[in-house]
């Protein structure tokens, strides 16, 4: 019989409700966010009918958080980070609700299109180092890895929901409004949650905003090898196997289906990063982190030159969930590392970096494949890719030897001290 014990440890984070708050609204605000992803791609490809432009919707969110990240991560350490997120979470329902006039007046340019994107980037170069940073005060530091577990599991049930929700509102309605006035209600509810939320107080600096201050998160970042190591593999990795963004394609020309195929296709990595966050958060790694990174990125180069290869819908889901499972795993140990060995004053700075080396392997990753695509053609585009990533872990296992050696994850909270000494000398 298992011990009931073991179950409730599994579960141990849910058990602090401001946490169950901030799931509650994390989950809204993603499932949010990527209902109205499937509609912009499939809106954005039935008026052009070219991959560049799907590249240019990666391009358009990402510049402004290229653009913004030192000041973001400023404000996450300056301010409340609950009150950050909850205009965060406004922000959000404001931009779905421009889509939903801009799909209202039936327009066939994507301009006006691309400039709610730009707005949705500002928004979201906040949103990720506030929501990132606010962890840890959520609940107390024995229990956090086992709250980064959840976390990211309710960030993929979100990425499941969300994109099958979008493509089947988008089929049933034939057009995007319906799926755009869903994401702004989805958004206000996020908000609503994220209100009643109390984080536990933490002793930190309030700094002046300097360029010292500003720039102290990429000098820790650089001092702290492993962690340079682990996030900028994540950049190259993703970077260059962006499948994701040419779904819309691979859904019209290739698996000749529907909106709801796309739906279906964005949402199958999700299935496979949830039922692996599931079973890491009760069964956590042990040991080898290092080594178990390099080879869950390696999965998800293996898994996108399959999906690249295949013309089976069938197939291609199959290789997408193995894809979203081999990538939670490098998730759930870069974002454990992170945190754990960053001082909470410096988490927002910190967060931000990552942020920008996240932001570029996604939206960034997106123009790169929608312009190979252009170039090569898009299955030639996606192999590539897959390529290209095995390539970069070899050449990080070589550059940074430190993630070879990276051992127990439940033991790196033990170098807090160390870390915070060398913080002080950044300052």
């Amino acid at each position: 019989m298992p011990d009931p014990a073991d179950s409730r440890a599994g579960r141990i984070a849910f058990t602090h409700p401001d946490f169950v708050l901030f799931q509650t609204a994390r989950f809204l605000i993603v499932a949010a966010t990527e209902m109205q992803a499937v509609a912009v791609g499939w809106q954005v490809y039935d008026i052009t009918k070219r991959a560049l432009d799907l590249g240019l919707v990666g391009l358009a969110q990402f510049l402004p958080g290229i653009l913004l990240f030192l000041v973001s991560g400023h404000a996450s350490d300056r301010f409340e980070r609950r009150k950050v997120l909850s205009a965060c979470y406004a922000g959000y329902a404001v931009c779905s609700g421009l889509l939903l006039v801009i799909a209202e007046r039936g327009t066939h340019s994507v301009r006006p299109i691309y400039v709610v994107l730009v707005l949705l980037g500002v928004v979201r170069s906040f949103t990720g180092t506030a929501s990132r940073s606010i962890l840890p005060q959520l609940v107390p530091d024995e229990h956090f890895a086992n709250a980064v577990a959840w976390n990211a599991t309710t960030f993929q049930a979100a990425t499941i929901l969300g994109p099958a929700l979008g493509g089947i509102l988008y089929a049933l309605f034939r057009g995007p409004l319906a799926v755009y006035a869903a994401a702004m209600l989805t958004a206000m509810g996020a908000l609503l949650s994220m209100f009643r939320i109390k984080t536990r107080p933490q002793a930190r600096r309030r700094e002046p905003m300097t360029a010292k201050t500003i720039l102290a998160g990429l000098h820790f970042i650089w001092r702290e090898k492993l962690i340079l190591g682990a996030i900028s593999l994540d950049l190259f990795a993703v970077l260059l196997g962006g499948a994701v963004a040419l779904l819309p394609v691979y859904a019209r020309e290739i698996l000749h289906t529907g909106p709801w195929g796309l739906g279906l296709m964005r949402t199958a990595p999700g299935v496979g990063a949830a039922v692996m966050a599931v079973a890491l958060a009760h069964r956590p790694l042990r040991g080898r982190a290092g080594p178990t990174l390099l080879w869950s990125v390696a999965g998800f180069g293996i898994c996108t030159i399959l999906f690249g290869v295949s013309t089976s819908l069938v197939f291609s889901l199959m290789s997408l969930i193995c894809l979203g499972a081999a990538d939670m795993v490098s998730v759930i140990i870069r974002a454990t590392l992170v945190q754990l060995r960053t001082p909470d004053e410096m988490r927002g700075r910190v967060m931000a970096v990552d942020m920008v080396f996240i932001g570029t392997s996604n939206e960034l990753g997106q123009f790169e494949s929608g312009v190979t695509a252009q170039w090569f053609g898009t299955v030639p585009a996606v192999l590539l890719g897959g390529v290209g990533t095995l390539l970069v872990i070899t050449l990080w296992a070589w550059i940074f030897p430190e993630l070879r050696r990276a051992g127990v994850l439940s033991h790196m909270k033990s170098v807090t001290d160390e870390v915070s000494e060398a913080v002080e000398r950044i300052h």
